[in-house]
């Protein structure tokens, strides 16, 4: 697990796992084109705003987003932009893989049933979020700041962290995330990323955002 707390401006980790692992749901070119161009160019971009801050690229992009407002226009907008492409992509890469269980378990589990009555409704609520989103986005299941489970949306590259709330998951639904294989299907897209899901991850950051070890 990357620990998106401490994730810097400069820290760009490989994809976990091949391009084509994801296949059928999600294709190798769009994997490839995803992370090595479109996430690639949000970290360099990044970079580039925020050579006028010396000292900046080795602090965490979570708290660099967080005080946004200590930044000018217009470089606080692109700063905001990139740097919420960048730890929102990095969640994305940790929490999908082909694994064995496609719900999840454990204390993830309990915390879903209690919070929306079933695993059921909780992903019909996140789809229905997800696919409703105009334009470009995120839908996000977060831990606010009183430990409870949240589903939101953001616009863009808005990151959680913005509002002083956690991500566990994030489902992106910006075209360049699935129109290789899906064109404008977003539903299709969104009904198929869910067998990718990687609910081991998903309970790793839930136990140490809420401390439970």
């Amino acid at each position: 697990m990357i620990n998106l707390e401490t994730l810097t401006v400069r820290e760009f980790a490989p994809l976990p796992y091949a391009y084509d692992a994801l296949e059928p749901y999600i294709d190798a070119k769009t994997m490839e084109l995803h992370h090595d161009a479109h996430h690639a160019a949000y970290v360099n971009n990044l970079s580039k705003a925020l050579a006028a801050y010396p000292g900046l690229e080795f602090e965490p992009v979570a708290a660099i987003l967080k005080d946004l407002n200590k930044f000018p226009e217009p470089i606080r907008t692109t700063i905001r932009n990139n740097g919420g492409g960048h730890i929102n992509h990095t969640l994305f890469w940790d929490i999908m893989g082909r694994t064995t269980s496609t719900t999840p378990r454990d204390a993830v589990a309990h915390a879903l049933k209690a919070q929306f009555g079933s695993f059921e409704a909780f992903k019909q609520e996140l789809s229905s979020k997800a696919t409703g989103i105009f334009g470009s986005g995120w839908a996000w299941l977060i831990v606010d700041a009183a430990g409870t489970l949240q589903i939101t949306t953001s616009a863009n590259q808005d990151s959680p962290y913005m509002t002083d709330a956690t991500p566990i998951l994030g489902l992106d639904v910006w075209e360049h995330a699935y129109y290789l294989h899906y064109q404008n299907k977003r539903a299709s897209y969104i009904e198929a990323w869910w067998n990718v899901v990687n609910w081991n991850a998903i309970e790793e950051r839930y136990r140490h955002v809420t401390n439970q070890g």
